[in-house]
């Protein structure tokens, strides 16, 4: 889809809800859902400390496993606390996009993290089972942050699928601001995975 077909979504509810992480971490935000979005998901937008002209946004796809169980297969969860922390003290939007398992779904996750089990790594996990290598469109982040008004950003995220999406979706990515790299014995393998696959993880080794 491009920018001149975008269709408008309008800003259905806001309201403040308090944030507390495991490690004690503690933030405020104005969480807001929307009308008009293409797949018709419950994605929500999280306006963390106090929004400049051109805020710091983090798309941010649900990880049931890694964002509430705390699993380290992966590094969802620690990218989640990271971007709270980091954008409540900028200011801008963590854009919570109901796209589990890279768009496949919960189920299909696990029957993925099986295959990786056996040798195979998370794309070619994604790929035995028929779907794309990555199938998360970002189509309703673009959709979600016009209608916040928002038409230039800096993009904090390792992967330039996001931004390119974003600019050929008509929003100005002005900068990428790389995230941390949580590795650990655990997720070690998928995150080289991540570096294969073109993500910018400048402190991985």
């Amino acid at each position: 889809m491009t920018s001149a077909a975008l269709p408008q979504a309008a800003i259905r509810t806001q309201v403040v809800v308090p944030l507390r992480f495991p490690d004690g971490y503690a933030a405020s935000a104005r969480v807001t859902s929307f009308r008009g979005l293409v797949d018709g998901r419950e994605h929500l937008a999280l306006e963390l400390g106090r929004p400049p002209a051109v805020p710091l946004v983090r798309p941010h796809s649900e990880c049931l496993t890694g964002d509430v169980f705390g699993s380290q297969r992966c590094d969802c969860g620690p990218q989640l606390r990271e971007a709270v922390q980091r954008i409540s003290e900028t200011g801008g939007y963590l854009l919570y996009l109901r796209q589990e398992g890279r768009g496949i779904g919960l189920y299909d996750k696990l029957d993925a993290y099986a295959l990786q089990d056996a040798g195979l790594d998370t794309y070619e996990a994604n790929l035995a089972l028929g779907h794309a290598a990555d199938e998360r469109d970002y189509t309703v982040a673009a959709q979600m942050l016009r209608a916040l008004g928002v038409s230039e950003l800096s993009l904090l995220s390792n992967n330039p699928d996001k931004a390119g999406q974003l600019v050929r979706l008509g929003l100005s990515v002005v900068s990428r601001v790389p995230t941390g790299v949580h590795v650990s014995a655990a997720n070690a393998a998928y995150l080289r995975a991540k570096v294969g696959r073109g993500h910018r993880l400048e402190r991985f080794g």
